[in-house]
């Protein structure tokens, strides 16, 4: 199961209860992602760092690098340990680690929910998830997988719902008696064509002239333009001329009779 869930990277939501906790989950999520040589971040907020530390060997504390929000989450002691910017200071660090794969574990995302607003919060785990290199800013790491731990008896409907959306796997603890079970929903991402079509490919008319055909269109006379005659007129008229002119010029197929020229009105 440990190795499914760390198949890609993405958010991934642990969501626990009173009843079921899922800390020794994330824990050996992280154990795991240690051992395949991937750089691990935590931001821990509700146990210490010697309560998180516990349990895990020298070959995973030494790949993990603990950001410590329990003891002063707002850096109210003015030490420098914490971020000056607080918990969303500390997310924002987290997109700029080294190259590489790495894995971001969240202990807890209930925590961040009571100090963060939820857009704000899912705003960053976006940027976090979900990282895209644009010019002019810092490298960004190549895979990104973020373990967010959620207890969600704390939260209503809403913020529980905005963070399923941003998940791309949710793993939800329950059981019965003494046996725990997990629940894992997999989304996988839509994936879209990358070419494209030629959208005059399965016409039934040319849209594209010959040079014969160009040649026709340039000599053709349009009937708006002005003949020679009408030309002249309007050169000679002077500003205080009065006298009017009637131009006309008859179409190619125009039936004009002088001898009867209401012979079309059938009278």
């Amino acid at each position: 199961m440990l190795d499914s869930l760390l198949a890609s990277g993405g958010l991934v939501l642990l969501r626990d209860s009173v009843e079921w906790e899922g800390r020794s989950l994330l824990k050996a999520l992280l154990k795991k992602s240690a051992l395949r040589g991937e750089q691990i971040h935590v931001l821990g907020c509700e146990v210490s760092e010697e309560e998180f530390r516990e349990g895990f060997g020298s070959d995973v504390n030494n790949r993990l690098v603990y950001h410590d929000l329990f003891k002063d989450p707002l850096n109210w002691s003015k030490t420098g340990e914490a971020v000056p910017e607080g918990p969303l200071g500390t997310l924002r660090a987290l997109c700029r680690t080294s190259p590489g794969p790495v894995t971001i574990a969240l202990d807890s995302l209930s925590w961040l929910l009571l100090h963060l607003p939820c857009v704000t919060l899912c705003q960053t785990l976006h940027a976090l998830s979900q990282p895209s290199v644009s010019p002019g800013a810092d490298p960004l790491v190549e895979q990104v997988r973020v373990l967010g731990l959620l207890h969600e008896e704390l939260h209503g409907p809403g913020p529980i719902g905005a963070l399923s959306t941003l998940a791309h796997t949710e793993v939800t603890l329950s059981g019965k008696m003494d046996q725990t079970s997990a629940s894992i929903l997999c989304r996988r991402p839509q994936q879209r064509a990358t070419y494209q079509v030629d959208p005059t490919t399965h016409l039934t008319f040319n849209l594209h002239l010959s040079e014969k055909e160009r040649e026709a269109r340039d000599s053709l006379t349009l009937p708006f333009q002005f003949s020679s005659e009408k030309q002249q007129a309007l050169l000679r008229s002077g500003p205080g001329q009065t006298t009017s002119h009637i131009f006309y010029e008859p179409d190619v197929f125009d039936d004009v009779d002088q001898e009867d020229p209401d012979d079309d009105l059938d009278i």
